[in-house]
């Protein structure tokens, strides 16, 4: 009788829950913590694309914001807790590679898929089924920084910068350092990591070495101290960086120092295509009173695929809205056309912006295949 019982319950239970009319849906960001701008300006995104779609299946959908504080260890309790306790039937997030790396391993085993707004590390994805994402890859990102280098900046001696925690920055440096060394410059590499505060080694090291370019590969808070220390010990030459720069506060925290620093993201409002890109700046503009950045536009890119996924599977099953993700093709996204291959990687486009006037400004796209 008292198994009868709980099997009843447990019926009762699924029954209450699928007959809900909400869908729930994890939004896992560092809201807290170092790279915090960074999880502000995506959910800022995931926003405004709840805005233009609010319900899926005629159901209304239901954000659940989680913070992972910047951590590895509670990014990945942050998604065991939007699964086991929230009952999510997906899950946007993670922003870096290597809270996504964390918390990727618990949606796979779980089976619910995730879609990362800017994860561009290839672990994230590679040998799963359940996490994909909807911005470029490092290996395309570091080629294209490295071209630009080469061809635009021409520069024959580059330092990288790489901070060894981050599995993003060891990977966007090896994949830069290799296209350059193809096309004929040379490079070097000093280390730091996340948190420190004094480069005056690694720069001593770096401008010995008299390069064309500084590249770093990190996140704003590094960077920005990095070309400030840098600067005032004379460096007159460029900063070259990826998209960990993309944040407003690399500007507040590195000043003039950051003036003219170039750097290879995923969005720019100058260079939007498509015409839900143009009405993306314009809803933005009026919602929140300030131009997107790429980490917004990044968010509602994968709110809206994973809304387009759940219609197209007609069903809330996790594994199907998985398969669905993974089928992606040419939607059309406020960051452009994207597809996203079998492996869960989308191909578009990289943007190359600077640093202009205090503001971030547009200065060239490439595209796969160029």
């Amino acid at each position: 009788m008292r198994k009868l019982f709980l099997f009843m319950f447990i019926l009762a239970f699924v029954f209450i829950a699928m007959a809900e009319d909400v869908v729930k849906i994890g939004v896992v960001l560092p809201m807290t913590g170092g790279i915090s701008a960074f999880g502000k300006l995506v959910w800022e995104g995931v926003q405004l694309g709840y805005e233009f779609k609010p319900t899926v299946l005629g159901k209304k959908v239901e954000l659940i914001l989680l913070d992972n504080r910047s951590e590895k260890t509670e990014a990945a309790n942050a998604v065991a807790r939007a699964i086991d306790k929230e009952h999510v039937v997906a899950i946007v997030g993670e922003v870096a590679s290597s809270h996504t790396l964390a918390g990727g391993e618990i949606a796979e085993k779980k089976g619910i898929p995730m879609v990362s707004p800017a994860s561009t590390n290839p672990l994230v994805t590679q040998g799963k089924k359940f996490v994909s994402r909807v911005c470029f890859i490092d290996p395309f990102q570091g080629s294209a920084g490295a071209e630009f280098a080469y061809n635009y900046l021409k520069a024959r001696s580059v330092v990288i910068f790489t901070d060894i925690e981050q599995d993003y920055s060891v990977g966007l440096s090896k994949f830069f350092m290799d296209t350059f060394k193809k096309l004929g410059g040379k490079v070097s590499q000093v280390f730091y990591k996340t948190g420190d505060q004094e480069f005056s080694a690694q720069l001593t090291v770096a401008l010995s070495r008299n390069p064309d370019v500084i590249y770093i590969t990190g996140y704003y808070p590094e960077i920005a101290l990095i070309c400030q220390q840098a600067r005032a010990l004379g460096y007159t030459g460029y900063f070259l960086t990826g998209d960990g720069s993309d944040a407003p506060e690399l500007i507040e925290i590195g000043g003039d120092a950051v003036e003219g620093l170039y750097f290879t993201t995923h969005y720019h409002p100058k260079g939007a295509v498509t015409k839900i890109g143009k009405e993306f700046v314009e809803k933005f503009r009026e919602k929140f009173g300030k131009d997107p950045a790429a980490l917004n536009a990044l968010g509602f890119d994968a709110y809206l695929v994973l809304i387009d996924a759940i219609e197209r599977a007609e069903s809330l099953d996790p594994v199907k809205i998985a398969e669905e993700v993974r089928k992606t093709k040419n939607f059309e996204g406020a960051t452009g056309v994207i597809t996203i291959d079998e492996h869960g990687n989308a191909v578009k486009s990289v943007v190359i912006n600077t640093v202009k006037g205090g503001k971030f400004d547009y200065v060239t796209t490439v595209t796969p295949g160029t």
